[in-house]
């Protein structure tokens, strides 16, 4: 959840880590911090805060030398502070490290050093590790050899840089569970937690693979090789989005330019896809699992957070258009009850990173029981993306604001397509495939239909910034909608929020509800219509307020809501892509009026690589 930042070559090292690490603060922001090789010396500048106190505090872009590394931080071991921000180093100085992770066994490590005569200044696992690689180098000679050896005694999960005063023309980066891409350029290297703080320098980049190390020189030549010391030959890869797609565009939040760009991003998502003529889509990446798929018993979908959301929405449309059994289970809690998977099982993974540790931990599970895993992932080269058996891309494009927004209506964007690609194949009607491409096709233009009401949400928000808690409520297919408008409000404003099917209200929300209560209602016309027009009574019965998301037109909410954004009509199934949109607005605008950092919501990150 951390981002890292390498630099080797013939600039100025600082200004490029810097600015890296600003298209990475995303991944967190509780410190920062850079580590200079100059001359014979480390020179380190440390900051609790953003990469704006960083620059402000220590000016690191004074610090001369073109090796160095930087790291943003998301705390895990030890609190948010000065002494605790990366980079640290070994006993005497002369080794840096940065580090994205969890050491399981650093307890183990440090009591060893301990007895050794070592001292500690963080409470941190990474000051444990370097101070071992230290110890290790003293003994070997040989850098490489020792961070190689090190990382061999390591539990738990990394993506680390390291360079030293003792070999300044080399960069050491190794990954396990944690990700790290090296960009080749002219002569340099940058090595970084994603693309996003490569692409200005070079659009040539290796992906690592988990337990694999890149050990970079001067010269412009480099080797990457597994921790055991095996050469490993990857491919290099061309990135594939541009810069413009990581830069704010005139939007005042990354989060309200990528709810603009929905239109776009969900366009892409079935462009070359869909084949609305045929009621067919043609999915090329799951060709080679197309006869498991048309013969399957259950799919089993799991995934965290926006994600597990999505792929409740996805349960639905399987169950629907292709006849079979879905079970959506916490990516989290997957493995550790030992769950019932045979070899004629689906499981898929739906992740934005492509890299969440629990999601990544889920498919080896399956794997390891024989199942078929498919990825459904946003980033090109994620390690989930290279585990799976086959997989989706989401075509979303790089989404920086932590809380998902456009993510979301691609990964049902692509789930919506993946019904319909497997119910073709087990028995769903031409006709009623043609329906569904074609209610899919028409999505784009109704999302900029909806965006055009931002102004009378925006109102609609005001109104309800200082509210202390929300009820969000759906029936069918828009249940899984409510939970994510109550994850969405709670991430970015701070307000307390839950998710409920609406007829569960009875059972216990209900006694929640007063004037103060802003409940939200996902109230269109479908088959249980009625019954959620009751529901919206029973609330206004005791005076709770009532927003409705509802069909333009729709005069009978009109008549009993407080407040209605309008969406258009699609295909019932469809319905939840629409729904997510007013209330991505609603949550934004709130947060915005209540003074929150909308794209950096307080303890949070945007992708979670430890457990």
């Amino acid at each position: 959840m951390c981002g890292i930042v390498g630099y080797l070559g013939p600039q100025q090292a600082a200004p490029i880590i810097v600015n890296g690490l600003k298209r990475l603060e995303y991944r967190g922001y509780d410190s920062a911090g850079v580590c200079i090789v100059a001359e014979d010396t480390l020179r380190i500048g440390k900051q609790a805060g953003k990469v704006a106190n960083l620059e402000r505090d220590v000016n690191p872009a004074a610090i001369p030398g073109t090796l160095g590394i930087g790291h943003t931080r998301w705390a895990t071991h030890g609190l948010p502070n000065d002494v605790n921000a990366h980079p640290h180093t070994n006993a005497d100085g002369t080794i840096a490290m940065v580090h994205n992770g969890i050491i399981e066994n650093y307890l183990t490590i440090k009591k060893k050093l301990l007895n050794a005569g070592y001292t500690f200044r963080s409470e941190t696992d990474t000051e444990v590790l370097v101070v071992f690689i230290g110890m290790l180098y003293q003994q070997l000679g040989d850098l490489e050899l020792a961070v190689r050896t090190a990382l061999h005694e390591v539990e738990g999960t990394f993506g680390i840089v390291v360079v030293s005063t003792h070999e300044p023309d080399t960069m050491i980066a190794a990954r396990r569970g944690s990700p790290l891409v090296l960009g080749i350029g002219q002569q340099e290297f940058i090595i970084a937690s994603d693309a996003s703080a490569i692409i200005s320098h070079t659009r040539q980049v290796i992906y690592l693979h988990d337990n694999e190390m890149a050990v970079v020189h001067r010269n412009g030549s480099f080797t990457t090789k597994t921790i055991g010391n095996e050469k490993t030959h990857n491919a290099i890869q061309e990135i594939e989005f541009e810069l413009d797609a990581i830069e704010k565009g005139g939007f005042e939040h990354f989060m309200l330019k990528e709810i603009y760009e929905q239109p776009n991003t969900f366009r892409d998502g079935f462009r070359g896809r869909l084949q609305p003529s045929e009621g067919n889509v043609r999915l090329g990446g799951l060709s080679s699992v197309a006869d498991k798929l048309r013969t399957a018993k259950r799919i089993i979908i799991t995934a965290c957070g926006t994600s597990w959301h999505a792929g409740l929405v996805g349960e639905y449309l399987l169950e629907q258009f292709a006849r079979i059994p879905v079970e959506v289970e916490y990516a989290s809690e997957f493995r550790y009850r030992n769950p019932i998977i045979d070899a004629d099982d689906i499981v898929i993974a739906i992740s934005q990173s492509g890299e969440t540790a629990d999601t990544l931990a889920a498919i080896r599970e399956a794997k390891m029981k024989g199942a078929t895993v498919i990825g459904m992932v946003n980033v090109v080269g994620s390690t989930i993306a290279r585990e799976t058996d086959a997989g989706v891309y989401l075509h979303a494009g790089p989404e920086i604001g932590v809380a998902s927004t456009k993510a979301f209506t691609s990964q049902l964007c692509v789930l919506t397509q993946f019904a319909l690609y497997v119910g073709r194949m087990r028995g769903l009607p031409a006709a009623e495939g043609r329906q569904i491409a074609e209610a899919l096709e028409a999505i784009p233009d109704r999302m900029h239909r909806i965006l055009e009401q931002a102004d009378g949400i925006r109102e609609i928000a005001l109104a309800y910034a200082n509210a202390t808690n929300f009820l969000y409520l759906g029936r069918g297919y828009n249940f899984p909608v409510a939970l994510e408008g109550a994850l969405k409000l709670k991430e970015i404003s701070y307000i307390h929020a839950e998710g409920y099917p609406a007829a569960e209200m009875k059972h216990g929300p209900i006694a929640l509800i007063d004037a103060n209560m802003p409940v939200v209602f996902i109230a269109t016309r479908d088959e249980i219509y009625d019954k959620v027009l009751s529901n919206i009574e029973e609330v206004r019965a005791r005076n709770g307020r009532v927003i409705a998301i509802a069909n333009e037109g729709d005069e009978h909410i009109a008549a009993v809501a407080n407040h209605v954004i309008a969406i258009p009509e699609t295909h019932p199934a469809l319905t939840p892509i629409l729904a997510s949109i007013p209330l991505q607005l609603l949550a934004y605008y709130i947060a915005v009026e209540r003074g929150c950092n909308v794209d950096m919501p307080r303890n949070l990150a945007k992708s979670v690589t430890v457990e």
